[in-house]
């Protein structure tokens, strides 16, 4: 699939689609090699290929079924007096609060119709969410949008940050799992394709820098498993064999 230029003079369009035109050029070599090259490929390139596909082969990528995960390595929880003044906010009193989660990203396919799953790794990135009950003024979304995903093609390649916000309830619901002192407790954010859009100028339900990808919806999952259920497990295990 080849990406055709704008049809209008440069000067006629909006900056923001001019630029998003210009990153899917760089990154269509890259996005047009077939999926079952995913296994030779590095992480900058899985990640090249992955943005491509989802704003120009939306339709083909989504035979795959993709998952795109987030295995949470380390996390970060700032507080920090809101900007007084600021000519967006509706609530400067407030004290401004982001919840920074350090991911190993890596993308699950499973082809329509076939038991199998191909996993691969995308490289590293941050999740940035702000916490609060009401969309923040930054970063800019639209109504029922939960964040977007970005990759810095130039100086990291391979590192997607994701930006958006979560509710006071969802904080209070995953917060004892990530300071959870059970080294078996991870967690993890996962996107799934059916809450992934590209942002482009013709879906105007979702926002962000461009090149970027709309998420919807963000779900958290959290997986533990207790010393003593290991320990059974191993037993059960040795007694079979």
């Amino acid at each position: 699939m080849e990406i055709d230029p704008p049809h209008q003079e440069r000067s006629d369009l909006d900056i923001g689609e001019v630029m998003r035109w210009e990153i899917m050029c760089a990154l269509q070599s890259q996005g047009r090699r077939d999926y079952t090259e995913l296994g030779d490929m590095s992480e900058v390139e899985r990640a090249k290929w992955l943005f491509w596909n989802l704003h120009e082969n939306l339709d083909g990528i989504r035979q795959l079924e993709p998952c795109l995960v987030g295995q949470v390595v380390s996390s970060r929880f700032s507080i920090c007096d809101a900007q007084a003044g600021h000519k967006q906010s509706k609530r400067g009193d407030v004290p401004e609060r982001n919840l920074e989660l350090r991911c190993r990203w890596m993308l699950l396919l499973n082809l329509a119709g076939m038991q199998s799953e191909a996993t691969h790794t995308v490289g590293e990135g941050w999740v940035n969410l702000a916490v609060t009950d009401v969309p923040p003024p930054y970063p800019v979304l639209q109504k029922c949008q939960k964040g977007y995903l970005n990759a810095e093609h130039t100086l990291f390649a391979n590192q997607m940050s994701l930006n958006g916000w979560i509710s006071e309830g969802i904080w209070q619901e995953i917060k004892p799992h990530l300071y959870d002192t059970n080294p078996a407790c991870r967690l993890e954010v996962t996107l799934l394709d059916n809450f992934l859009f590209p942002v482009r100028k013709e879906y105007d339900f979702v926002m962000g820098p461009p090149g970027a990808i709309g998420t919807t919806n963000i779900e958290f999952r959290i997986f533990s498993h207790t010393t003593e259920r290991r320990s059974t497990r191993r037993n059960e295990t040795r007694q079979l064999s």
